[in-house]
């Protein structure tokens, strides 16, 4: 249990960075759905930046994991299925005003209606696993 408590402090403290920047806040993203604000577009885009540079990073110093593995990217394919579960997501994001990230946040700040929401993300990710080898690719 031990080795596990660098990362609960580090889900909680990214927790607490959630909540702080209002990324969790329902009214911020109902803004950044309704073009009404830019706040959740300047952490989303600073975060791709962010992740951009980190990649080129970890590609030109070839660095390793902590357990001495190289780090590789591979291309993924692309299928009219990235599309579709796109739209779901926003449209479900839209709607509950939560994506799956911040909904332990929410709940954590007392935020008890996520947990239907929680439930229900944790309940498609369980369909999807049950029929994903019956779906077309």
């Amino acid at each position: 249990m031990k080795k596990y408590l660098p990362f609960l402090l580090a889900g909680i403290y990214f927790g607490i960075l959630l909540a702080k920047g209002e990324v969790i806040s329902w009214f911020r993203i109902q803004e950044m759905f309704r073009f009404q604000s830019f706040h959740m577009y300047g952490i989303i885009g600073s975060a791709v930046v962010t992740g951009i540079i980190s990649v080129q990073v970890l590609k030109a110093t070839k660095a390793r994991t902590f357990g001495g593995q190289p780090i590789t990217f591979h291309k993924k394919a692309f299928h009219p299925g990235i599309v579709i579960g796109g739209l779901m997501f926003g449209i479900g994001w839209a709607f509950t005003g939560a994506c799956p990230g911040p909904l332990y946040s929410q709940l954590g700040l007392g935020v008890t209606v996520v947990a239907i929401t929680l439930l229900s993300a944790v309940a498609g990710t369980w369909v999807y696993g049950y029929f994903k080898e019956r779906l077309p690719n």
